[in-house]
């Protein structure tokens, strides 16, 4: 006797599933956004997923049953895979770990495929490597590594989108790292749906997943990104998976960021830097002296700040442009920033510094393309803002950063000292920081000032 396909009804934007159709989801209250959903009968005797951890001999795979105290389970049998690429291994915490399933996005162009097939050609020269594309075909591939110069001797290719077939497959291969490009062509024939659909995309992680996880297999997953940026595809698809990273990168400029945003083996906010060269992305391993490319001759309103990502300080430069407005509400730009941040700084500086721009333009840039989610910009921002405004010129060798409070304070923030080195190292020889994070340990040939308010800020620049 046959059994009978299931219905679901699934919302479109979040990924929720309800059992009748409604005009509103109950999950994120968006309209009209549940579509039918034909589910085809499951099998519990499927072949793909009968894979055990005796199989692969991966001693971690998940589903063994078995209830072990926190301090006896052997940490050894998770070793790191190195992927050569230091910039790639900062961002994943390490490198990549058996049996992880990591998701790396980003728009069409940024160098996804590019990244991931110059990391698996190196790793296939030392391990079992698969690479299986479904948006692209084995000559296209075979060129672009050609192209690149890249080791392409060891790397075994499949061209496929059916994921049990792709499982089935890995499961004679025994890859120990596996590159799926991309998630939302891949499909499953008991899901009665197109590709890149809701469930198609969510089923089709979920099936992946439990074979990375059952075989030991370091799987990376390749996903697509909406117009406003973000990963296309139901959000529980980013709950399943391990590690979330997203490859970032304007079309004018050749360098490209490479952030973590979600990873349960490392650090949050990670950030890897690289460059698009005829050879491919190259790392960049010291990416604040790209950032501080200054113009010979420094125009007012143009502040170097400390910014702290992941491991690591970046020194970035923060340009403002103050100008009369022409208009009765005074345009407010921030690029690099945030723009509510923008306007209730300047609050401050009117209120506590005494400096009003309130019918001025005011315009804020982070050069690089660089986005600064932290507060540690704020005095920089408000220095910068003042030496345009009264059109003088900072010292070329003068570093800022501290966070600014609603009272005119000058708040610490974390890692002031890590900052401070950083500076001395590319050159800068004065700094002005919140006094909590005055030196402990003098740096050679540094002048720091430590600052507690907002107007000791600006007398320190002579500009109060």
């Amino acid at each position: 006797m046959s059994k009978k396909s299931k219905t679901a009804f699934v919302c479109n934007e979040c990924g929720a599933d309800y059992t009748k159709w409604a005009g509103q989801c109950g999950a994120c209250g968006a309209w009209n956004s549940l579509s039918e959903v034909r589910l085809g009968p499951a099998h519990s005797d499927s072949r793909a997923a009968n894979f055990t951890a005796a199989q692969s001999g991966y001693a971690g795979a998940a589903g063994q049953g078995r209830v072990q105290k926190l301090s006896e389970i052997d940490l050894s049998e998770l070793p790191r895979i190195p992927t050569n690429a230091s910039e790639l291994d900062r961002v994943l915490g390490g490198g990549l770990v058996p049996g992880s399933v990591v998701l790396i996005g980003g728009h069409p162009g940024a160098g996804k495929s590019t990244v991931l097939l110059q990391t698996l050609c190196h790793l296939s020269q030392k391990l079992s490597a698969l690479y299986v594309t479904g948006e692209e075909s084995l000559q296209q591939v075979a060129m672009r590594a050609k192209r690149l110069g890249l080791p392409a001797d060891h790397l075994q290719m499949l061209s496929e989108t059916n994921v049990e077939q792709i499982c089935l497959t890995a499961g004679e291969v025994k890859p120990r790292v596996m590159v799926v490009d991309s998630i939302q062509v891949m499909h499953m024939a008991e899901v009665q749906s197109a590709p890149g659909s809701v469930a198609q995309v969510r089923e089709s992680a979920a099936y992946l997943t439990r074979f990375a996880k059952q075989t030991g297999t370091a799987m990376i997953l390749v996903g697509h990104v909406t117009k406003d940026g973000t990963l296309a595809g139901p959000k529980v698809l980013e709950h399943i998976i391990d590690c979330s990273i997203m490859l970032e990168g304007t079309h004018d400029s050749r360098f490209r960021t490479l952030r973590a945003h979600k990873n349960r083996f490392g650090a949050v906010n990670e950030l890897g830097v690289f460059a698009m060269t005829e050879q491919g992305l190259k790392e960049v391993s010291n990416p604040s002296a790209i950032f501080l490319q200054r113009a010979d001759e420094i125009a007012a309103g143009s502040v170097v700040t400390s910014v702290w990502e992941g491991t690591r300080p970046l020194l970035v430069e923060l340009q403002a442009l103050v100008d009369d407005s022409s208009l009765g509400n005074p345009r407010r730009v921030a690029v690099g920033l945030d723009h509510n941040r923008l306007n209730m700084l300047l609050a401050v500086l009117h209120r506590h510094g005494g400096v009003l721009v309130g019918d001025q333009d005011v315009f804020i840039n982070v050069v690089g393309g660089v986005k600064v989610m932290e507060t540690s910009a704020d005095l920089t921002l408000l220095m910068a803002v003042v030496s345009s405004f009264r059109n003088r010129i900072l010292d070329r060798d003068l570093m800022i950063f501290g966070e600014v409070g609603l009272a005119g304070e000058i708040r610490p923030v974390p890692s002031g000292q890590e900052r401070l080195r950083e500076a001395a190292k590319h050159g800068f020889r004065k700094a002005i920081v919140p006094a909590a994070n005055r030196l402990k340990t003098d740096i050679e040939g540094m002048q720091v000032i430590p600052v507690k308010t907002l107007a000791e800020a600006l007398n320190a620049l002579d500009m109060g």
